[in-house]
């Protein structure tokens, strides 16, 4: 039998729904579960064979669950890819010289590849994008491309004729992300810019050592230092998987995977995804990883204007986004993960797309319950129309909105949408209180900002909503860090189907337990954006802090 373990501190916050979190000062545990709450009167009566790890006056709160996350995306960064975000990148100068110096540490012909965030044109100070010929003032025998949040990049010369994108390319019907398009000047030349195509770019890629040492650093470095200890992957490649598995195998895995299988990108079929065990090995337990669901693109991003809306986009009159695939392909998805056990994730950014798949759905008889139950990744973001919420409820499905998109783009819609982008922009305050569960995530990829994967930065844009310029959007949809705190806890958990293992400190749950300096309880929204966990332990193995507790 394992030894019995205290996590001390000096309050614990349960996210149970009780209202004595303040008569509890400790955890204990047994192997990976929490067997009971305990006061500090009662350790010394617990035994010398139970060990204490006395923490002092912080405080312990579950592990952080981040249901959408493209974890193998961001670990792939500290890959031969250079950082050009801003504010540290301001200007199109400083983005050259950042991807000019680090030239010097690659071979000849490498790819030069640098991460620029979302919305980079509204971010950098010329309010546009690198160009062409700015990128070939590096080099045009070097290909070059900077990769602007995913959905929208910027080539130069030599990275254009690699790809095979010239003056009569026909960009593919469709990409892992969306509907592919080539932007073109007034000769029908291609400027440089390319939508929803990264993933058919021929990019460096590490090796299968490589990679899984990323992963682990990565994993630590983006999410258990923030107190992450359960991940809802968006998986990349089936090497990743069987990465994160091997790590699992070896006891080095930081926090519990649940995958969602890409498609098309990890596997190219419904059919693979429908019989996985066939391409991909997992032996690890799946209180370490599993394959979770099936994750689709019904359309693509606001930064490329290809998310699919009910209005026209400013400036392209008649256009609108569009849809990515068939009634008939959601049909066959929607039945397939059923069959098969699967819970399907649908992208659909913009409120036309969340629309029809909901219609489609109601049809198809509605969702299923339990892990399951299909999400729509992104509801919740924007919602000009309250009525979209009640298609929500007749479908079934589960919303999964992300926090971290207030202050990312938030204030961008109009740009891009008009006054029809000033409605519904997160309207957390107004969904709760309507009775929606709702959860809080990263959806951290390339290009996402550097606090994306901290779920206290994440509760600071519930509770402060302040965006990247320092303005403010909508502050009356503000909601309470107790109710922040339980997005990102508890009810991120049941969106996975999983609030009966994990998202609380409760008795027989998996003892993923933090803790931090001060009472997050009483403290001001700034001050919950500069938290960080002192302790962290996930699945009962120490992760972060004293190792005691191993």
């Amino acid at each position: 039998m394992s030894k019995q373990i205290v996590i001390l501190g000096g309050r614990v916050i349960t996210v149970a729904g009780s209202n004595d979190d303040d008569r509890w000062q400790g955890v204990l545990v047994q192997g990976d579960r929490i067997v009971r709450l305990v006061t500090r009167q009662e350790v010394a009566d617990l035994g010398p064979e139970v060990d204490v790890v006395d923490l002092g006056d912080q405080t312990l709160m579950p592990g952080f669950v981040d249901v959408h996350a493209h974890a193998e995306v961001v670990c792939r960064t500290s890959y031969k890819t250079v950082d050009c975000r801003a504010p540290e990148c301001g200007t199109i100068p400083d983005v050259l010289d950042a991807l000019s110096s680090y030239q010097s540490s690659l071979g000849a012909g490498e790819w030069l590849v640098g991460q620029a965030n979302l919305f980079f044109d509204r971010k950098l100070e010329e309010k546009r994008l690198p160009s062409r010929a700015e990128l070939d003032s590096i080099s045009t025998e070097r290909p070059i491309v900077l990769r602007a949040g995913g959905h929208i990049s910027v080539l130069n010369s030599k990275a254009l004729a690699l790809a095979g994108i010239d003056r009569k390319f026909e960009p593919p019907a469709h990409s892992v992300t969306g509907r592919p398009e080539v932007i073109r000047d007034g000769s029908g030349e291609p400027t440089g810019v390319i939508k929803e195509m990264d993933s058919l770019l021929p990019l460096p890629s590490p090796d299968a050592e490589e990679l899984r040492d990323a992963i682990e650093q990565g994993l630590r470095k983006y999410f258990t230092a923030y107190g992450v200890t359960t991940i809802g992957e968006i998986s990349e490649t089936i090497i990743g998987i069987e990465c994160m598995n091997d790590l699992a195998e070896m006891g080095r895995l930081p926090a519990s995977i649940r995958t969602y299988l890409w498609s098309p990108g990890t596997l190219e079929s419904l059919d693979m995804v429908k019989n996985w065990k066939d391409h991909i090995t997992l032996t690890a337990s799946e209180r370490d990883i599993r394959i979770q669901g099936l994750k689709l693109f019904s359309d693509g991003g606001f930064s490329a204007k290809s998310a699919a809306v009910n209005c026209c986009y400013v400036g392209h009159p008649g256009f609108s986004g569009s849809i990515a695939f068939d009634q008939y392909f959601l049909r066959r998805a929607f039945l397939m993960t059923q069959e098969a056990g699967l819970q399907l994730a649908v992208h659909a950014n913009g409120d036309r797309a969340q629309d029809w798949l909901c219609k489609m759905v109601i049809k198809l008889g509605g969702a299923n319950a339990g892990r399951t139950r299909m999400r729509i990744e992104h509801a919740g973001n924007f919602m000009p129309n309250p009525g979209s919420a009640d298609l929500w409820s007749q479908a079934g499905i589960i919303p999964v909105p992300q926090p971290v998109f207030i202050y990312t783009f938030g204030e961008y819609f109009p740009d891009y949408l008009g006054d029809y982008g000033r409605r519904g922009r997160f309207p957390f305050r107004t969904l709760l209180d309507r009775g929606w569960r709702l959860s809080g995530s990263s959806d951290v990829w390339i290009g996402s900002e550097r606090e994306a994967t901290n779920p206290f930065f994440s509760i600071w844009c519930c509770m402060k909503r302040q965006t990247y310029s320092g303005n403010f959007i909508d502050t009356d949809e503000a909601i309470s860090f107790d109710e922040a705190l339980r997005m990102h806890t508890l009810d991120a958990a049941a969106t996975m189907g999983e609030e009966d293992e994990k998202g609380s400190l409760t008795p027989g749950k998996v003892a993923d337990v933090i803790a931090v300096n001060g009472d997050p309880k009483r403290m001001a929204a700034d001050e919950i954006r500069s938290l960080r966990p002192t302790f962290v332990m996930s699945r009962g193995r120490t992760i972060l802090g004293m190792s005691a507790a191993t």
